[in-house]
C-alpha cells in the first residue's frame, strides 16, 4: 500500500506540532513507520489519506463499540448541535445520562461528568484524598491512569518502593505519595498497606488491564483488593475508562460482581466525544463542591454534544443480545488469530475478556507488567506492518488492546484471521 500522502502530512506536521502529533502513541514510533493520517471511517472501517481502507481494531481507543459513524449517534448530535455546541450550563440531557450510568454501573449511586479519562482519575482520586483525609495513593506497574502528575509513576527496584516520577516534569515530592504495587499480586499490595498504615486514601486498579496489551485479573485478586480496602478504610477505584460498557454493560464490575467504592469511565459514555465521568457511593461524591468542599470544575463538562452521543450510545448497548453477539464476534477473532499462529508455529499468547483482545509476542503467560515487558516487539512491529499492508489497522504498540465493534462482520473476522495466518508465517 501506498502511504505517500501520510508521511508528507506527518514531515508537516512535525513543524507545528510536537513529535507531529497530539497524543504520543499514534506517532508510530514502536512499530518505526511513519503514522497513517485518517480522513473518515463508516462502521469498522476507517480510510487515509492515500485512499487506503482497513479493518479497524483499535476504535478509536475502545469506545466506538457501535462502529464509526452509527447512524443514531451522528442524527443525535446533529440534532444537539443544531440548538448549541456549548453552554456552559445545565441541562436536561446530563440529568439523563447520569441515570443511565447510574443504572448501569453497580457502584455508581451519583456521577459527575467530565471531558476526559485524565480529569476523572485524577478527580477521583482527589476526591477520595479528600473524603479520607489522607495523602497517599497505590497504583500498579503497567496500568495507566491518566496524565495527572501523581499518576505518571512506575515501580522502583522493589513493591514496595515510593513512587519515582516516570516523566519530567514531575516533581518528586508529588510522586512520593504514590505507591506502586504490582498488578495480580495481592501480596505486592499487603506488603505496601502494612508499610504504611492508615496513610492510602485509594487503591486505583483497572479492573482488566488495557494499557499493558488485555491482562485479565487471576482470580482472587479483585476480591482480594475489595477485602483489603474494606478492612483498611482506603477507596477502592476501578479505572473502568477502557473495560466500562466494553466487557457488559455494567463493565467489569458487573462481570467479575465486585463492587468498587468509585468508578472512572471513558469515552465511550460519550459515543466517542470527549467525555469521561466518575462516580461511586453517595456519601463520598457529595463531598464534591458545591455540596462539600473538594472541588472540581470544567467549562466543557456535560457538553450537550457529548451527552447526547453518549445517550444515544447507551440505548443501543441496552438492546437486547447486543453484548451475547459481541461476545461471539470477539470470540471468533480473538480464537482465529490464535490459532492462525498455532498453525504456523509461531508462539503468542493471547487474550481476552469480551471485546478487548491482545496478542502477545511470547510464549509465557502473561498477567502482569513485567511479563508483558518479555514480549518480542520487534516481532509485534514485522507483524504490525505485516497486517497493515494486508488492510488490517491494530493499535501500533504491542501494549495496547484491540477492540472488536458490533459493526465487524463474519466476512471482516474471517478477513482478518487470513492476514494473520499469513502474517505468522512470514515471522517464522
Amino acid at each position: 500500500m501506498n502511504h505517500h500522502r501520510s508521511s508528507v502530512l506527518f514531515q508537516q506536521a512535525k513543524a507545528s506540532i510536537p513529535g507531529g502529533v497530539n497524543s504520543p502513541v499514534r506517532a508510530f514510533k514502536s512499530v518505526g513507520a511513519d503514522p497513517l493520517f485518517i480522513t473518515r471511517a463508516a462502521g469498522c472501517t476507517i480510510s487515509d489519506e492515500d485512499g487506503n481502507s482497513y479493518t479497524d481494531y483499535v476504535g478509536s481507543w475502545g469506545p466506538m463499540i457501535l462502529g464509526h459513524c452509527h447512524p443514531q449517534v451522528v442524527d443525535a448530535v446533529k440534532s444537539a448541535l443544531e440548538k448549541g455546541a456549548s453552554f456552559g450550563a445545565p441541562t436536561k440531557l446530563e440529568i439523563t445520562l447520569a441515570e443511565m450510568v447510574i443504572d448501569a454501573v453497580p457502584s455508581i449511586e451519583m456521577v459527575r461528568m467530565v471531558s476526559s479519562g485524565t480529569e476523572a482519575t485524577m478527580s477521583a482520586i482527589r476526591l477520595a484524598r479528600g473524603f479520607t483525609g489522607r495523602d497517599k495513593i497505590l497504583k500498579f506497574s503497567g496500568c495507566y491512569h491518566g496524565h495527572a502528575d501523581s499518576l505518571l509513576v512506575k515501580a522502583g527496584s522493589g513493591a514496595a518502593t515510593f513512587g519515582v516520577p516516570d516523566s519530567p516534569g514531575v516533581p518528586a515530592d508529588f510522586a512520593k505519595h504514590t505507591l506502586t504495587g504490582e498488578y495480580n499480586s495481592l501480596a505486592s499490595v499487603k506488603t505496601l498497606v502494612a508499610e504504611n498504615p492508615g496513610q492510602i486514601a485509594c487503591i486505583i486498579v483497572e479492573p482488566v488491564a488495557g494499557n499493558m496489551g488485555t491482562v485479565p485479573p487471576r482470580e482472587g485478586f479483585l476480591e482480594g483488593l475489595r477485602e483489603i480496602c474494606t478492612n483498611e478504610g482506603i477507596v477502592l477505584i476501578f479505572d473502568e475508562v477502557m473495560s466500562g460498557f466494553r466487557v457488559a454493560y455494567g463493565g467489569a464490575q458487573e462481570l467479575y460482581g465486585i463492587t468498587p467504592d468509585m468508578t472512572t469511565l471513558g469515552k465511550i459514555i460519550g459515543g466517542g466525544l470527549p467525555v469521561g465521568a466518575f462516580g461511586g457511593k453517595r456519601e463520598i461524591m457529595e463531598k464534591l463542591s458545591p455540596n462539600g468542599g473538594v472541588y472540581q470544575a470544567g467549562t466543557l463538562s456535560g457538553n450537550p454534544l457529548a451527552m447526547s452521543a453518549g445517550i444515544a450510545t447507551l440505548s443501543l448497548l441496552k438492546q437486547p443480545g447486543f453484548y451475547s453477539a459481541l461476545e461471539e464476534k470477539s470470540r471468533a477473532v480473538a480464537d482465529g488469530i490464535s490459532a492462525a499462529a498455532k498453525q504456523a508455529g509461531y508462539p503468542i499468547y493471547s487474550t481476552r475478556v469480551g471485546s478487548m483482545f491482545c496478542a502477545f509476542f511470547t510464549p509465557g503467560e502473561v498477567y502482569d507488567w513485567s511479563t508483558a515487558a518479555a514480549c518480542d516487539t520487534k516481532a509485534f512491529s514485522r507483524y504490525f506492518l505485516g497486517m497493515l499492508e494486508e488492510g488490517i489497522y491494530l493499535a501500533p504498540s504491542q501494549f495496547e488492546t484491540a477492540f472488536v465493534s458490533a459493526a465487524h462482520t463474519d466476512a471482516d473476522i474471517e478477513r482478518t484471521i487470513a492476514a494473520a495466518a499469513k502474517c505468522f508465517k512470514a515471522l517464522r
